[in-house]
């Protein structure tokens, strides 16, 4: 595995957004993964969505293609220590989204956000870069 994809960049696919689902596919080979919050948050958006059944069936297709990975004691030590270093700065991010960047950083993975900014607060977080980010 070489990436690990943020919610933002998964909803984009299952929308059919073309610079989403080409970078995606084009990254594939290397490896894809996605964080147990972000099959959370995915489903969040398929419950209280439009379509909700079309878009579990593209969701359940689109988990194919990657691994899921689940929290585990170690990816949530190293949430601890982001999360205090962050507020002893004073700068605070969500917790979902320093679990998703504690499991990036744990697999030794790159981040594909479109969140740079906000994810580039995090020390050892490699971020994916590309044109549309």
């Amino acid at each position: 595995m070489s990436y690990l994809i943020d919610s933002d960049w998964i909803a984009d696919y299952l929308k059919g957004r073309l610079p989403a689902v080409e970078h995606l596919q084009s990254l594939e080979p290397q490896g894809l993964s996605i964080s147990l919050i972000s099959y959370g948050e995915i489903y969040e958006g398929i419950y209280f969505g439009g379509q909700p059944a079309a878009t579990a069936r593209a969701f359940r297709q689109f988990l194919r293609a990657v691994d899921v990975l689940p929290l585990n004691r170690t990816i949530m030590r190293r949430f601890a220590r982001i999360r205090g270093e962050l507020r002893c700065g004073g700068q605070i991010v969500g917790d979902p989204d320093l679990m998703i960047a504690a499991t990036a950083i744990e697999h030794n993975l790159t981040l594909i956000t479109g969140n740079s900014r906000h994810f580039s607060r995090i020390a050892d977080l490699r971020l994916y870069q590309s044109e549309e980010s």
